[in-house]
């Protein structure tokens, strides 16, 4: 029975977003106890106005202070002891819950996490991993944005790691990983690519060897690895691109006559088209290689967005993710990778 501690005021909306997916979630999920972190008057307000201030599975924990969206980390870390993501963030340290979901400072969130629950031994740095849609189906891709400048070892680590949560989470047997290079030739890219290249086909991976911006939203690997300077533009760019798609083809289906009628006979197929491509049922970044579960939702999530961000939290608490790493992760790094890291 899964325990999720929720940081409850962080994000743009706070309570107001997080209570309602909460409701949502208890109906779905009776196997999991959710422990509400923040100033409990403003909690408990909320959970009333939803009817939900007795239920036996939410769990409130107060804290009387919140970590702003642009606070350095530094400050968070030193002056934000008694905040409902440090709270959060205890309670799995200390073994009371198994997971912990914000929307809050990515940078502080990652700060407290390496602080309080260090990394899994074995791993130096820890990535940023989220799921996103192919043609086929959905890829993992990491690093997103943790770690700017990356040595060929952390690349390696980092795919070790997205291979077992692809693996144990999404269920594929012998995850296919690829990375993430500027042409799909051994003799592209820069050295660090070309080492972690070498350091991927050692390993005990299927690594399908580098792969291509435009190749991997066609599914062809189901781990997609990469720095995180890389990894944030590419998604970055992405989410820029369906943004400028949708206003466009919004744009074209609401001029003229023509453009309305085209939309009443297409209405169907454009429905299925922006289901599949909504963003909010891909949110949940996973702030992989720490020792615990910590999954970071969008800022501006919604109460569907957050309910998924919260499911990814759900699913690797159950799969026990951070358990099999630090199990599996000796045993597929080189030793001398080891030794040299």
């Amino acid at each position: 029975m899964p325990h999720i501690a929720v940081d409850a005021m962080s994000g743009d909306s706070g309570p107001s977003t997080v209570i309602p997916a909460i409701k949502d979630l208890v109906a779905h999920h009776p196997e999991v106890t959710f422990h509400l972190v923040g100033d409990s008057s403003t909690l408990q307000a909320e959970l009333q106005r939803l009817h939900l201030q007795d239920h036996e599975r939410i769990q409130l924990h107060h804290a009387s202070q919140v970590v702003g969206m642009d606070e350095a980390p530094s400050q968070a870390l030193r002056g934000k002891r008694d905040s409902s993501m440090h709270v959060a963030i205890a309670l799995l340290r200390d073994g009371h819950a198994d997971a912990v979901v914000s929307a809050g400072n990515t940078g502080a969130l990652m700060a407290m996490g390496k602080v309080f629950l260090r990394t899994i031994p074995g791993i130096d740095r820890p990535a940023i991993a989220a799921f996103l849609p192919t043609t086929t189906g959905r890829f993992l891709a990491l690093d997103l944005g943790a770690n700017v400048d990356c040595h060929p070892e952390h690349l390696l680590q980092f795919a070790v790691m997205g291979s077992i949560l692809a693996e144990r989470v999404m269920g594929v047997p012998k995850p296919r990983v690829g990375l993430l290079n500027i042409g799909s030739e051994e003799i592209k890219g820069n050295e660090q690519v070309k080492e972690a290249s070498l350091l991927l086909r050692a390993a005990r991976l299927n690594f399908i060897g580098n792969v291509e911006g435009s190749d991997i939203y066609r599914g062809v690997a189901d781990v997609v690895v990469c720095d995180g300077f890389v990894g944030n533009v590419a998604l970055k760019t992405s989410e820029g691109l369906a943004t400028m798609i949708s206003h466009e083809m919004r744009a074209s289906y609401t001029q003229g006559l023509y453009g309305k009628l085209a939309y009443l006979v297409n209405r169907p197929i454009l429905q299925r088209l922006r289901k599949r491509l909504d963003s909010r049922q891909y949110n949940g970044a996973t702030l992989l290689g720490l020792n615990g579960i910590v999954i970071k939702s969008h800022g501006n999530a919604d109460r569907y967005a957050f309910a998924r961000a919260v499911e990814v939290a759900i699913a690797e608490a159950k799969h026990r993710l951070t358990l099999h790493i630090a199990e599996v992760i000796q045993d597929n790094l080189d030793p001398v990778v080891r030794n040299s890291a």
